[in-house]
């Protein structure tokens, strides 16, 4: 259908073929996009645009100049940006009681603070309106044991979101996030190989089947290509696990 043709698109966190990120890619560009892949690893955001058409380089979302720079080759090479997607993330868990400060200043750097910049840079970048989206979390919507310096940043950046589309409504721009579940990718491909966990994941999901990265990059497109009156909401992309819980350690043995 070529949703996305004639649209440029920055898609940060896409360094392996298993990430939401490169599914994403793969199909924007299916629809028509241009792309420009970004990563902590310049060199495999490269090697992954390269198999796409299109551009990839080094960005880590926790400096300000590589993110200004990111929106600003997208610009100075296709000559615009129409729509800009997150999913950086880093694994942070620890009880409450066992809590550190360095554990909650890395989650914030990355999950809070690295978000907020790059809806700034993204939307300083979309002189013509466009879509940002970034990933939120299911651990947001289902509280999670062990997990409040990941949930918490990430449930920081959902407010932004909600502000950030307030604030840039008036611009034609549209920022919104999506909330996986529990979904394999290159982040989670350890816990899938634990029968116990994905046992009792499972349990807990509605629908009865995992969301796949496809499940997550067919929301991004909508939300990039189609949900032109759809701003500051959070995509609830989790099988319904939302609406049950996330499992106890208990529950693994």
């Amino acid at each position: 259908m070529a949703r996305l043709q004639g649209k440029v698109a920055v898609i940060l966190g896409a360094s392996d073929e298993r990430s939401m990120g490169y599914a994403t890619a793969r199909r924007f560009v299916e629809e028509g996009a241009k792309v420009v892949l970004a990563a902590r690893r310049g060199d495999r955001a490269a090697a992954l645009a390269e198999q796409l058409g299109g551009i990839g380089m080094a960005c880590d979302i926790t400096r300000e100049d590589d993110l200004a720079r990111l929106a600003a080759t997208a610009r100075d090479t296709f000559g615009k940006l129409d729509v800009a997607v997150n999913y950086s993330g880093i694994d942070v868990s620890e009880p409450i009681l066992e809590s550190t400060a360095e554990g909650l200043r890395k989650s914030a750097e990355v999950h809070f603070i690295g978000t907020t910049l790059f809806i700034k840079h993204m939307g300083l970048a979309m002189t013509d309106g466009g879509s940002i989206i970034t990933a939120s979390s299911l651990t947001v919507l289902a509280q999670a044991p062990g997990y409040a310096a990941y949930a918490g940043a990430k449930a920081g950046a959902d407010a932004v979101v909600r502000i950030a589309a307030n604030e840039l409504g008036e611009r034609g721009i549209r920022v919104n996030s999506i909330a996986p579940g529990f979904t394999k990718s290159a982040m989670t491909e350890a816990y899938f190989a634990m029968e116990a966990v994905t046992g009792a994941f499972a349990k807990e999901i509605p629908l009865g089947k995992f969301v796949v990265v496809e499940d997550i990059a067919e929301a991004a497109l909508w939300l990039a290509a189609e949900a032109g009156s759809t701003t500051g909401q959070r995509i609830d992309v989790t099988g319904g696990q939302s609406l049950r819980r996330v499992p106890l350690p208990a529950d693994f043995g």
